[in-house]
């Protein structure tokens, strides 16, 4: 007979502090509470989680409690939080899998259906870390991208599975991983950035990024998308553009075919499309310009002056690229969105 939520949630209670390690990690141990920032792992002394106790009732371990915004649960709303799981039955599952792992660094990749592989994600990202003072923040320093305010798509993991090809033993690097999450925020998979030991690069591999999970329509977003946003293909595009629109919800496809493909959120009235100058950017620009406005959507096609926005920032510099962005923009969205312009 299958377990009950409250049989698997008291099976987590006995292993409270695993649980602690594997879904907060930037967190830490004081006397008989895990301590962290929030349930999505940050750092920080909000959230105090009870270790020992009984297994139900007052005090029991497991349970929670966010100081500063009053959420609270058990461990099953933990891990539904920190993975971004609305659905309960994926929670259970995500949970029966915790369980069952020896260890947190096992291989997270292996999933073989769709949903398999979204839950997968799921837990790789969950077992990251945030970016701030790790490798992922030096990789994005060496593309010109300095301020992390509001990356919660992104988070580091320093020890990724990869495998080059089957014939090949497998190996773990540091890694970038990106969030990528249906317009509602649910995450559906990720993508991973492997990076050079000292983060100043990508890995010298033949693949240094690999996706896992469901792409398809899907996105890495920064910020909750309203009335306009815009969309690209990398996230390294994305945030150049962010450095000079920071009040401007962006998302990044993660490639040309995906932009073309890309799922607007129904209380879009205005799409930007950052397009890369090159004929598969450029027509998959396109097709997402005449989806949009089929979907009464207006939507305007922004164009770098190099290859890519990121080499805009990184050659010309942002004073030239602002200045070459203004004027693309809709009039009324030019004072609104820029600050310091």
């Amino acid at each position: 007979m299958p377990e009950t939520s409250g049989e698997i949630a008291r099976r987590l209670a006995m292993r409270a502090e695993d649980v602690c390690r594997r879904y907060l990690p930037n967190g830490k141990r004081v006397g008989a509470y895990w301590i962290a920032g929030d349930v999505r792992g940050a750092k920080g002394r909000s959230l105090f989680v009870r270790l020992t106790g009984p297994s139900s009732g007052k005090g029991a371990a497991g349970r929670w409690c966010d100081g500063a915004t009053g959420e609270h649960g058990d461990l099953l709303d933990l891990i539904a939080a920190s993975c971004r799981l609305t659905d309960h039955h994926d929670v259970l599952n995500e949970a029966r899998r915790f369980l069952s792992l020896a260890s947190c660094y096992s291989p997270i990749d292996r999933g073989r259906t769709g949903q398999d592989s979204s839950l997968s994600a799921q837990r790789l990202f969950a077992a990251s870390v945030p970016i701030a003072g790790t490798l992922a923040a030096t990789y994005l320093k060496a593309r010109g991208l300095s301020d992390l305010r509001g990356l919660e798509a992104l988070r580091f993991h320093p020890h990724c599975y990869y495998r080059s090809d089957r014939h090949r033993s497998p190996e773990h690097r540091p890694a970038v991983i990106a969030a990528v999450s249906e317009p509602s925020g649910r995450i559906t998979g990720v993508q991973r950035t492997y990076l050079a030991n000292d983060g100043s690069a990508k890995a010298p591999l033949a693949a240094p990024r690999k996706a896992l999970g469901r792409i398809a329509g899907n996105a890495v977003r920064f910020g909750d998308p309203g009335e306009i946003m815009m969309v690209g293909e990398g996230v390294e595009t994305v945030l150049s553009l962010r450095a000079i629109l920071p009040a401007l919800p962006m998302a990044a496809a993660l490639s040309a075919q995906n932009l073309g493909a890309v799922r607007l959120p129904p209380s879009l009235r205005r799409l930007y499309i950052a397009a890369d100058r090159d004929e598969a950017g450029l027509g998959a620009a396109e097709r997402l310009r005449k989806r949009a406005i089929a979907e009464g959507v207006d939507a305007v096609i922004l164009l770098p002056g190099l290859n890519d926005f990121n080499d805009d920032l990184l050659r010309i510099g942002r004073d030239a690229m602002t200045a070459s962005v203004i004027p693309q923009l809709h009039p009324q969205d030019r004072a609104a969105l820029f600050v310091g312009h």
